[in-house]
């Protein structure tokens, strides 16, 4: 399959703020108050889940949201993502099929986390499913800021430069 089949049967539009392509595939109608979720702007859906597909073109922008996303592998090129934790740390983590090399089927990212992710050298496309719980809502999107990031993170300069295109 082509990327452009891809995105054409699964009806993948453009990612509004990450980058590459997506579509919602579940939201849930049960939805948890503000109270019950403290640190969150208002209410959220129990669960949401989403169809997200990297081009050899696009990155997921470095973007951090304040709970857990997960993750899932379905087709096409091994993806690198890079996580920057808050105490300081940084690690990359590869989602794909091969098993042997370390590659990830499945990953977890925790709530607070900068993330962003490209393909591997030479991929074309890669399909992956995101779920969040509480749901995702783009109110509780923070998009990385290339400066602050190159300062909390030297060693990943040359990933973070890459992973927050349009801040030169």
């Amino acid at each position: 399959m082509t990327v452009e089949e891809v995105i054409s049967i699964l009806k993948l539009q453009p990612h509004p703020v990450e980058g590459g392509f997506f579509r919602e595939i579940y939201r849930s109608s049960l939805i948890i108050p503000k109270s019950a979720l403290p640190d969150n702007p208002g209410d959220r859906s129990l669960c949401t889940t989403i169809y997200y597909l990297l081009t050899a073109k696009t990155v997921s922008e470095l973007h951090q949201l304040p709970t857990a996303e997960i993750f899932h592998f379905y087709l096409g090129s091994p993806v690198e993502m890079l996580q920057l934790s808050l105490d300081g740390e940084s690690r990359r983590v590869y989602l794909g099929t091969d098993l042997k090399s370390g590659q990830v089927p499945q990953l977890v990212v925790p709530g607070g986390v900068w993330q962003g992710s490209h393909l591997c050298a030479g991929g074309e496309f890669a399909l992956l499913g995101a779920t969040m719980a509480p749901g995702f809502d783009y109110a509780d999107y923070t998009s990385g800021n290339r400066k602050e990031l190159l300062t909390l993170f030297p060693a990943e300069a040359e990933l973070i430069k890459k992973l927050t295109p349009g801040q030169d």
